[in-house]
């Protein structure tokens, strides 16, 4: 072909034929950049062809990843309610003296209530390989651009909640440090001592007593109001989020 041009080209300028010669080299400039923008056209096919298998390759892995997250959220969300729960009717307990519990019935509500730390731990390994290597650009979405980049902010509030909750159950088994209440009955009653392997000591000692006491019931107020700010002002949110991402994620995956 560069052959047939060029004798073309050597005819046309034997012949002293200048405006067919110019007619000529313009028909060849043209041909040479419809050559150029042909190229660049399939070589930026075949780049959009990689970002967008590289694209469904990384929503594919963040649906595991959120999919993996929801039901943690979910899990974590039915611990808080029942401490919640068990929260509640310690105060019920303080509040009504013509009916106590048992020792075991107090012992028991006790260890289900404050025995559970709670702590979202979401799987976020592939979002966070995405984000510190710059290919977050990647998604095509821009509202799940955005949803990704606000979840990790998001997680940070949810943690700052999370540790207030902690510390208010602390305040509550520091009550139990104490030489006044036993946390050795409430292993006993419970059966804590039987898979820990320490032997039931039978001891005649009531942890009733805290029911009468005002520093208790703050701890387990303070206990109440930490745990439904979780609920409402931080796992409910969250749960949004988290369905929105997987909605849009969904929505993108071909």
């Amino acid at each position: 072909m560069i052959k047939f041009f060029r004798k073309i080209r050597q005819n046309l300028i034997s012949e002293n034929n200048f405006s067919k010669y110019l007619l000529y080299a313009i028909g060849e400039i043209v041909l040479v950049v419809i050559g150029i923008l042909i190229a660049l056209a399939i070589d930026n096919s075949n780049q959009n062809r990689v970002i967008k298998e590289k694209e469904q390759t990384y929503l594919n892995g963040l649906k595991e990843e959120f999919k993996t997250s929801k039901f943690k959220l979910n899990a974590l969300i039915e611990v808080n309610k029942e401490n919640f729960r068990g929260a509640k009717k310690l105060l019920q307990y303080i509040s009504d003296k013509n009916h106590p519990p048992t020792e075991t019935q107090f012992s028991q509500l006790l260890f289900n209530t404050f025995s559970s730390d709670i702590s979202f731990n979401p799987n976020n390994s592939l979002l966070s390989e995405i984000i510190s290597s710059g290919s977050l650009k990647d998604i095509s979405n821009p509202d799940l651009r955005i949803q990704l980049t606000n979840w990790i902010s998001t997680l940070e509030d949810v943690t700052k909640q999370e540790n207030e909750l902690g510390i208010q159950r602390e305040k509550v088994l520091d009550i139990f440090r104490t030489n006044d209440n036993s946390l050795r009955v409430i292993f006993d009653l419970t059966g804590v001592n039987q898979e820990i392997g320490i032997e039931k000591t039978g001891q005649d000692v009531s942890n009733l007593g805290l029911l009468d006491s005002r520093a208790f019931e703050n701890n387990i107020l303070m206990f109440v109001l930490t745990s439904s700010a979780m609920e409402k002002a931080h796992y409910a949110p969250l749960m949004e989020d988290l369905n929105a991402i997987l909605e849009l994620i969904e929505h993108e995956i071909e």
